[in-house]
């Protein structure tokens, strides 16, 4: 589904040039659950941003599902996510004065779906992460986990062949963080393709496959057996 070849990328920082990426190959099939880790200033946020068509290689070709994207213009980019790529961020990023129904589904109003139609499939997004008894709360209502559920909600609503989710537990408590990657195996279970950029290793220890980076490489590519959370279906409410 990914695949990604002799990616670099350079940024100008006044006059001295920045390579970020330094000749990455990489193919992540259909339905894998990855992490990519790697510290500081290793590349791997580039790597993901270049992964969630937010920005473009120097050189070099990302291949989605068959279409070259790596020379995409910004509109046809913010075309690719909004029908591709699911995001979930550290800090949820939800508009505060929208309900919860309401948050989940902004990204279709992009799509000019119906609004029926929208509020249907928003409603099952958060059936799917265990807040269908939440859709009229606000965020501020809600705690930190169920606010990453909405968000997640928000990154499946448009049914993505992709869940890129940027340290998703980063602003949670350890019981919280569990429940979170329960649902995030739960949704791998379900066919959905996920990839992780974590620093912490018993976040990456839920992948399949561990990808470091290093000085703008990827310096491991490994298999694993993945730990398990908790089910998904217990609590659900923190």
């Amino acid at each position: 589904m990914i695949v990604l070849r002799d990616i670099v990328k350079r940024y100008t920082m006044g006059e001295e040039v920045v390579q970020a990426l330094a000749g990455v190959d990489l193919d992540i099939a259909r339905n894998e659950y990855v992490a990519l880790t790697g510290p500081s200033g290793s590349g791997k946020s580039t790597l993901m941003n270049l992964l969630g068509c937010l920005d473009t290689p120097t050189e070099g070709t990302y291949t989605l599902n068959g279409r070259d994207v790596s020379g995409m213009n910004d509109t046809e980019l913010a075309q690719v996510r909004n029908r591709e790529i699911g995001f979930v961020f550290q800090s949820f990023h939800l508009l505060p004065r929208m309900t919860v129904l309401q948050n989940v589904m902004q990204p279709l109003v992009y799509r000019g779906m119906p609004q029926d139609e929208r509020r249907a499939r928003a409603a099952e997004a958060l059936g799917k992460v265990g807040l269908g008894d939440r859709m009229g709360h606000r965020p501020n209502q809600l705690s930190g986990g169920q606010r990453q559920r909405v968000a997640i909600a928000r990154a499946l609503v448009g049914a993505p062949s992709i869940l890129l989710a940027d340290e998703p537990t980063g602003n949670l408590d350890t019981r919280t963080s569990a429940e979170i990657m329960a649902l995030f195996d739960a949704l791998h279970a379900q066919g959905q393709t996920v990839i992780l950029v974590t620093h912490e290793p018993d976040i990456a220890a839920h992948c399949h496959r561990v990808l470091r980076v290093s000085d703008g490489r990827i310096v491991e590519d490994r298999r694993q057996v993945p730990v398990r959370a908790a089910s998904a279906a217990d609590g659900g409410t923190h």
